[in-house]
Order: structure tokens, then C-alpha cells, then sequence
């Protein structure tokens, strides 16, 4: 019989497009990987997947194959730096209640063929509030959501945040502020965050930490490489470093699943449901 191995769960998710969301999930993955962490990251933007053009790797199968049968979950995986296992998303499954029973077994069965080989899976999400968004971060358990300096941004994070907390009893959410000059300007905008949210919804904000704007990253981003191994010593890398200490340090919520078997599970029940709770 199969021991149940706790895997930590991780959705990074932003209100908005274009505050580096996947940027922090591409590099916060590999700083963990960097710890000795055996990492995977899924790319859950089934729209415009691009996690693998920022690592370099140009992968000829996706999570689609594994659903039709022709491939199974390794052979999809692709290798990223310092062991980092990569699961490209496939266009074709937007909205996860398409899924017929028989796919969604597959794809059950093919997430729990590779949930003793690792302890984190990272889920970077597709910006904004779609159905399939919501399905992926209410199956995870911690949510990274990503803001910058921007009044949209703020704005669409507490839209995300109201949307999970109101309809779907989301109440613990992970800060993280991007591209800002200082780590006090970072702050400020958490706590501009906290001050809407405590006004009005009954939720829990922790904040992880601030990625400061830094040229090198867009260098990084020319060279299809993570700014954590092209420029290590970079102030950009050294705050990832230290947001990936911090989500290391979190506890597995074993309540919450604990293995990707049940990930799976938990999203294709939520997506299935024709009227939530």
C-alpha cells in the first residue's frame, strides 16, 4: 500500500496581468530546488503558458497528451535547472469541467504516479478570476498572490481575494509585492492591501516579502534563464532567496490534501460543481 507523503501545494496567482507572476513562480521554484528541495512546477495558464520559454526548454508534449492517453505524466515532465521538474499546460483544457470521468481518473492517476518524487508543487496560475483560476488556488493549499505599485493591481488583488473569501471560503492569502524600489515601498503597499481587506472581509494577509525592480531580470529573461542562477548576488536574487526560505518554512497544511493525488481531486470536484457552496 501507497504511504501518504505530504507535498506542499502552491498557487501564485495576481489579480492582473503583468506584475511578473510568473517570474516569481519560475525563480521562487528554482531557489527552492537551489535549498535541495525536489521541486515541480505545473503551468496552469492554460491560455498563455509561457513558463517554458523563461526557462529555455521547448517542450513537445503537454498535460493534453497525458488526458488523451498517449503519454503518461513523466514522459510529459520536462528537466529545468538544478533538477526542477516542469509540467507544461495544454491550451485545450481551459475549463477543467469539460473533462469527461474518464479524464479526469487519467489525470488523477497520472498526478499520483509522481507524488512521492517530490516535496513542493508549484501551480503558476493564469492572471485575473477566471473559473479555472479559482479551481486551481482553491485546490492548493497556500496562495501567493503577487501585487506591484499599480492601482489596477491593487485594485484586481482585492477583487481575487473578495471573490475567493465571499464565494468560496478562501481566507488565508500569502502577499508578495513586485518591482518595487525599496522594501519599505513593498510594505506600504501590503499594508494599503490590509487596509481594504480588513475594512471589509474576514481574511488573513501574510506578507512574504518584496522583489525589488532590477535590470537584471529582464537580462535573464533575454537569456531564457532564472535571474536566481544568471545572477545570483543580484538584489532581485537575494529577496527571491529569502521569499523562498520563507515559503520552505511553511507547514504542510495536511488538512488540506497533502499529496498531489488529492490536489487533482479537489480541483476537478470544485470545477464539476454547477453550484458552489
Amino acid at each position: 500500500m501507497k504511504s501518504v507523503k505530504p507535498v506542499k501545494v502552491i498557487a501564485v496567482a495576481s489579480g492582473k496581468g503583468g506584475v511578473g507572476k510568473t517570474n516569481v513562480s519560475v525563480n521562487v521554484a528554482v531557489a527552492l530546488a537551489k535549498k535541495g528541495r525536489r521541486v515541480a512546477l505545473l503551468d496552469a495558464d492554460m491560455g498563455l503558458a509561457n513558463v517554458d520559454i523563461l526557462l529555455g526548454i521547448y517542450p513537445k508534449f503537454n498535460l493534453a497528451h497525458v488526458l488523451s492517453g498517449e503519454k503518461s505524466m513523466s514522459e510529459i515532465m520536462m528537466e529545468g535547472p538544478l533538477g526542477l521538474k516542469v509540467i507544461p499546460g495544454a491550451s485545450g483544457i481551459q475549463k477543467m469541467s469539460e473533462l469527461t470521468t474518464m479524464e479526469q481518473a487519467a489525470l488523477i492517476r497520472a498526478f499520483s504516479e509522481i507524488d512521492q518524487e517530490m516535496d513542493v508543487l508549484i501551480v503558476d496560475t493564469a492572471a485575473g478570476i477566471s473559473a479555472s483560476v479559482v479551481n486551481f488556488v482553491r485546490a492548493c493549499q497556500e496562495v501567493m498572490v503577487v501585487i506591484c505599485d499599480e492601482p489596477t493591481s491593487l485594485t484586481d488583488a482585492y477583487a481575487f481575494i473578495k471573490l475567493l473569501n465571499r464565494d468560496y471560503t478562501v481566507s488565508d492569502f500569502n502577499v508578495i509585492a513586485n518591482m518595487v524600489q525599496t522594501g519599505e515601498q513593498g510594505r506600504k503597499l501590503f499594508q494599503k492591501l490590509c487596509k481594504v481587506t480588513d475594512a471589509y472581509l474576514d481574511v488573513n494577509l501574510q506578507f512574504i516579502g518584496s522583489i525589488p525592480y532590477d535590470l537584471t531580470l529582464r537580462k535573464s529573461v533575454q537569456q531564457q534563464s532564472p535571474v536566481v542562477l544568471e545572477y545570483p548576488k543580484s538584489d532581485i536574487s537575494l529577496a527571491i532567496t529569502e521569499i523562498a526560505e520563507k515559503i520552505d518554512a511553511l507547514p504542510v497544511k495536511y488538512q488540506a490534501g497533502g499529496y498531489l493525488e488529492f490536489f487533482i481531486e479537489r480541483m476537478v470536484q470544485y470545477s464539476s460543481r454547477k453550484d458552489y457552496v
